[in-house]
């Protein structure tokens, strides 16, 4: 652990003494999720005419959010660090100046907690509390971010609501159900088509229908079905080309008799039962999914998809092993350490349409994960990508940015240094720009030697030469989740 800390600072096992801005319950509780650089903030701050060490292009113009856990109460029971309340912080930029806000995401869990001013709900870890409001364990919208028909939606990773804010101010707008007709909850890492304006979704749940898919289409139609599987799953994301949407069908799942039982959900990973990737056209129904068998694993998040002729090839950061390994710490919170180890790596997968074929292989061994990439060549065939890279020793965090060439599988890499971490970058085009990889990279870093934060921006077509602008932001922006780029158009 010394040399883990001497690298990396304190940012999972500190002295328990709160960085600036956290609740100081958190002194009380043995969690290294609740800590360091995980540790919550609880103000609500918003700044101007921010302080920028660099210089900003003058054409960079639109707003970088991102979601990500922040519980504003103590725990019932054992904290996983997926069990906070969603906050989104948010970074505009316009004629070469920035300002900041952030707010929580005002969900109905989020309401019921601040009328009664203390904790409802129990967390992911279990057991669950069937007798709550509303749902087992609380819909914090924590997890992802889509910009939709002039809101911004915050989505959470179990399937819920689609909660909408103000792009311009994070203002809470209310549940998005397009005016009654979405009844289906729907699952982070849904997708918004740029080239038609869909909005692909899919949801999934412990109980039949086990997953739903549908769209809705620029003029509020509706479509949706239902989706047969053997049980409950999984899944996590969705793959989108222009005709096909891919579903996600992974031995890993847990077991509904001691779920019921116990109230205690326990994944566990199945290597004798193959992967499943469902292939469905975009407004078919659950008889029309075509189902291609591939290795055992389990993926997170899915690079891009696009169709080659008959094939439809899907790019994602696949886990070969995503099983719970033995763990010498507290058995408290050994499975959720373990359970956060994020161990993936660049593949490809292809089915054929026509003839059943499959195919698949690795394309690198680098462990990085939350990929993002051009938002114009989302289903359409890409070349760039840009990854955060994620230490073996600290799980759950970012020590670097990884930008790949999907052509070849080379890639470049700048690491943020000692002790400073950083948030998953979207791509950010320039206005006018023909090149795919033409525009800006953006992250929240913050750097646990002094507990300060910042954004920086890079040149993506040179990654390696680092930020050209470091923008000093308020407060401490925690560890989180996903984010998006917003042009200011």
């Amino acid at each position: 652990m010394l040399e883990i800390t001497e690298r990396y600072g304190k940012s999972l096992h500190p002295d328990r003494v709160p960085p600036p801005g956290a609740p100081h319950w958190i002194e009380s509780i043995d969690n290294p999720y609740l800590h360091g650089l995980f540790a919550p903030v609880t103000a609500e701050v918003a700044a101007h005419a921010l302080e920028v060490e660099g210089e900003l292009p003058r054409d960079l113009h639109g707003a970088y959010f991102r979601n990500g856990p922040n519980n504003r109460y103590a725990p019932l029971n054992r904290y996983h660090w997926f069990d906070g309340d969603g906050m989104v912080h948010g970074i505009w930029f316009e004629n070469g100046e920035a300002r900041y806000r952030n707010r929580y995401v005002h969900t109905a869990g989020f309401e019921l907690e601040s009328e009664r001013n203390a904790p409802i709900w129990p967390g992911v870890l279990g057991p669950f509390d069937f007798s709550a409001p509303l749902h087992p364990i609380k819909d914090t919208a924590n997890t992802d971010l889509i910009f939709l028909n002039g809101q911004l939606l915050a989505l959470w990773y179990e399937s819920g609501r689609l909660y909408a804010l103000d792009p311009e101010t994070l203002e809470p707008r209310g549940v998005q159900d397009f005016h009654g007709k979405l009844v289906e909850r729907v699952s982070a890492h849904s997708k918004v088509d740029p080239a038609t304006g869909d909005f692909l979704f899919f949801g999934y749940g412990d109980e039949p229908p086990y997953m739903t898919y549908g769209v809705v289409r620029p003029d509020g139609t509706v479509h949706h079905t239902e989706i047969t599987l053997p049980g409950p799953r999984r899944p996590h994301d969705l793959g989108v080309t222009p005709h096909h949407s891919i579903l996600h069908d992974f031995p890993v799942f847990h077991d509904e008799a001691l779920f019921r039982q116990t109230g205690r959900r326990i994944p566990l990973f199945h290597p004798e039962v193959p992967t499943r990737y469902g292939v469905i056209p975009r407004f078919g129904k659950g008889t029309d999914v075509r189902w291609f068998d591939f290795e055992p694993c389990y993926m997170l998040h899915v690079v891009n998809c696009w169709e080659d002729g008959d094939w439809v090839v899907m790019i994602g950061c696949r886990t070969t092993d995503p099983s719970l390994k033995p763990d010498k710490r507290d058995g408290k919170i050994a499975a959720m350490l373990s359970g956060l180890e994020l161990q993936a790596n660049l593949y490809v997968w292809g089915m054929n349409l026509a003839t059943g074929e499959t195919r698949e292989g690795p394309m690198d061994d680098l462990n990085a994960e939350f990929p993002m990439i051009h938002p114009g060549m989302l289903g359409r065939k890409n070349r760039w990508s840009y990854h955060a890279r994620i230490p073996y020793e600290i799980p759950a965090t970012f020590d670097g940015l990884v930008k790949y060439d999907l052509e070849t599988a080379a890639s470049e890499r700048f690491d943020y240094g000692p002790g400073i971490f950083g948030s998953e970058a979207p791509f950010a085009p320039r206005p006018g720009a023909t090149d795919e990889d033409d525009g800006w990279l953006l992250t929240f870093v913050t750097d646990v030697n002094r507990w300060s934060s910042e954004c920086w921006v890079f040149h993506a077509q040179a990654l390696r030469d680092g930020p050209i602008a470091k923008v000093k932001l308020p407060q401490r922006v925690p560890a989180g989740f996903h984010a998006t780029w917003v042009p200011g158009a």
